[in-house]
């Protein structure tokens, strides 16, 4: 049931976390789509206007080229004599020099009828002399006494270019128009660079929404609206470009040449893909032109992922800490709760724990006193030949006292009795050694002469040695060591020691065992024996408990006990082989230092005592 009402939690907060992750991302994309929007609204509107300004600019410079031309006698003169070909030459002359004073494309002199009868490129292959323009707008307005603007490709040029004309007058008729055709090749490369700077692209489209000048190649002399048939016709008709084929540019949604908004996303197709742009236009009336800002709206979809991102990671991380210090509020209460209900628990388990600590000691202290019985039981035989052999003396002096009494021998009955005396003190020693050893031990540490422990281990096992027929060697420095320890304990290691090794040795021949003490920065007590020694697979397994080699019955937690003994006094224990057979086990203990003796004064000779000892 809990783990059913913990799932539905999770659940219901994964739908909440991922419901609120949704609408951030959402807002996100909106908000900043819609900033996106409102600033490259802005900067269209300044970049419209600077647009707007050069080309203004740049038409400006040739408008009232045409009207002062129309003043000069030449033209008169040229169209009232037509058939005067020096004044004709000479206007041709006069125009081809103006014309690159001006820098203008052409310049030319339609006569009433719109026959051109001068030129500026009247000497080049494509001369406008002879050619009929009564078909073109800027000549209809100029003869009808205006000044006329107009954008076309030439028929006879096959150039586009901007048109400029002005009625030339004899009083009050008109006898002519002078034209002044400005190539707009060089004002839409010096608007591409501009659009380039600014980061966008334009295009400028007539009356018909065909583009006429763009920064972008494929957009030139494309129309923004479809062409039907009828349109296709009257474009055709008008002339505006040549021989030119229009065609429609893609782009979606269609565009509304009637929109009354100023700005409008479209997006545009070609070869390299489809582009997104925002279009604002802004009429030229004088020029007849309509002037189109297209902004690319890429690096505003580009940088939305990144903010999408940033804000959904800002959401999360939120989301989370504030569910984490939520769910941190609720654990410290549930803390608290368990802290208090610990406490009293804690409270009412520590007389249990003490209690079982005591029990604990004390099962400890008697698996030690079970350890020390085990080791007197095993030495148990050689024991009592130990005392047998004083009791049995002692009886036989007993009797031979009590014939030596009735015969009346005084002076052998003494010597007799001095020697049951002798006797009997031979036996409380060696009793009393095993009755001090088998007693329980409180586990008192104190300062423990280690040569006299080891004598009192010796004591123990020495019946053992006697009846194995085991050689002894003892070596110990000549100094007066001394160890923090309890002195039973310390004994019951030694003797557990010899007396595994005295088994090791049971099938060995010869039976050696070696007792070394060594002093140095710590004291040692090396046991060595002449046995099988120990397998290398056994080295670390044979001081864990219940592990034993020995083919005789036992628990096998001798030496499990015995380095629980040594590390409780600071010590170590270890195992090794020696190169010439049997075992060496190593005891190492700290030095006790007192006023009365420390290992700093005291004598490192390398003298020895030995004592050696056979059956």
């Amino acid at each position: 049931m809990s783990f059913s009402l913990r799932t539905k939690k999770n659940i219901l907060i994964t739908i909440i976390l991922l419901g609120g992750l949704a609408i951030t991302l959402k807002a996100t994309h909106w908000f900043y789509l819609e900033q996106g929007y409102q600033d490259t609204a802005e900067r269209s509107k300044q970049q419209m206007t600077e647009l707007v300004n050069f080309l203004d600019g740049s038409l400006s410079r040739y408008e009232s080229i045409p009207h002062v031309l129309s003043t000069n006698p030449l033209l008169k003169n040229a169209l009232l004599n037509q058939q005067d070909g020096k004044s004709i030459q000479k206007l041709n002359l006069y125009l081809e020099e103006i014309k690159h004073i001006t820098e203008s494309l052409d310049i030319y002199l339609v006569d009433a009828l719109g026959v051109s009868i001068a030129a500026s490129n009247w000497q080049k292959s494509y001369s406008f002399i002879g050619k009929d323009f009564s078909f073109r707008p800027y000549y209809q307005q100029a003869i009808s006494g205006q000044l006329g603007r107009y954008y076309a490709v030439g028929t006879t040029s096959n150039k586009r270019g901007f048109y400029f004309s002005y009625p030339v007058y004899e009083q009050q008729s008109i006898l002519g128009v002078i034209v002044v055709k400005l190539d707009i090749t060089e004002i839409e490369q010096q608007s591409t660079g501009i659009a380039r700077a600014g980061g966008y692209e334009f295009a400028i489209t007539d009356p018909d929404n065909i583009i006429f000048l763009s920064s972008i190649n494929h957009w030139r002399l494309r129309s923004l609206t479809p062409l039907d048939q009828s349109r296709q016709y009257a474009i055709h008709a008008s002339k505006r470009y040549a021989s030119r084929v229009i065609n429609e540019l893609t782009l979606s949604p269609l565009y509304d040449a009637g929109a009354t908004d100023e700005h409008n996303l479209y997006a545009f197709s070609s070869l390299k893909g489809q582009f997104d742009y925002m279009e604002t236009h802004k009429a030229m009336a004088k020029a007849g032109w309509s002037v189109h800002i297209m902004a690319p709206l890429t690096p505003i979809y580009q940088s939305l992922p990144l903010l999408m991102t940033l804000y959904g990671s800002l959401y999360l991380l939120l989301a989370l800490a504030a569910l984490f210090g939520y769910e941190r509020r609720k654990n410290l209460l549930r803390i608290q709760q368990a802290n208090d209900l610990l406490e009293q628990r804690v409270q009412a388990r520590t007389q249990d724990l003490q209690a079982s600590n005591r029990k604990l000691n004390e099962t400890q202290d008697e698996l030690i006193q079970a350890a020390k019985l085990t080791v007197i039981g095993n030495l148990s035989a050689s024991i009592n030949h130990e005392i047998n052999q004083p009791l049995a003396a002692i009886r036989s002096y007993a009797q031979n006292t009590k014939t030596m009494i009735s015969r009346n021998q005084t002076e052998m009955v003494t010597d007799n009795i001095n020697t049951i005396i002798s006797l009997t003190d031979r036996l409380a020693v060696i009793v009393g050694q095993f009755k001090s050893f088998t007693r329980k031990s409180q586990s008192r540490d104190s300062a423990t002469d280690i040569n006299q422990c080891i004598q009192d281990a010796l004591t123990i096992i020495k019946p053992e040695i006697d009846k194995q027929g085991v050689e002894l060697l003892y070596r110990a420095n000549e100094i007066s060591g001394q160890v923090w320890a309890d002195n039973v304990r310390l004994q019951q290691v030694l003797v557990n020691l010899m007396s595994n090794a005295i088994v090791a040795m049971q099938r060995s021949a010869p039976k050696r065992l070696s007792l070394t003490l060594v002093l140095e920065s710590q004291l040692c007590i090396k046991i060595q024996d002449t046995g099988s020694g120990v397998q290398e697979s056994q080295m670390e397994k044979i001081f864990e408990p219940f592990f034993t080699t020995s083919d005789r019955q036992g628990l096998g937690l001798g030496l499990s006990i015995s380095r629980r003994i040594i590390d409780s006094m600071q010590g170590s224990i270890r195992v090794s082989n020696a190169q010439t057979g049997g075992a060496i086990f190593e005891i190492t203990l700290p030095v006790y230092s007192s006023n009365k003796a420390s290992p700093d004064h005291a004598s490192q000779g390398d003298s020895f005592n030995e004592q050696k000892h056979s059956s």
